[in-house]
């Protein structure tokens, strides 16, 4: 199994920045790719970045440019640099990981961006 703990979720104004970062443990060798989610209040969870273990990098749209995904496979972390923050940023920011056969989740960070 996987384990992913989430930390780095704080209260933020508008425009300013965070950074996320996911401790993993566990039997990292399965895992093949990892990315962040969020879901805020009455909306479904949505994908954000995802990074593969080849270093390929995904973002959703409206993250595109303001958002960067990285991996320390040194460390067993996932980051997730959040620039430019806006207000409908403001959500629970999962991480998740990805093997053959099974999804893992963190329990969560959340973000709140104030305008």
């Amino acid at each position: 199994q996987v384990q992913l703990v989430e930390s780095g979720g704080d209260l933020v104004q508008a425009g300013g920045s965070l950074r996320l970062s996911c401790a993993v443990s566990g039997i990292i060798s399965i895992i093949n790719a990892m990315g962040w989610y969020r879901q805020s209040p009455g909306k479904q969870r949505e994908l954000v970045a995802l990074i593969t273990n080849s270093g390929t990098t995904d973002y959703a749209d409206s993250v595109k440019g303001r958002f960067t995904i990285s991996r320390d496979n040194a460390k067993h972390t996932v980051s997730l640099q959040l620039n430019s923050l806006k207000p409908e940023d403001t959500a629970v920011y999962y991480c998740h990981a990805r093997s053959n056969w099974q999804s893992f989740w963190g329990k969560g960070a959340l973000v709140t961006v104030s305008s």
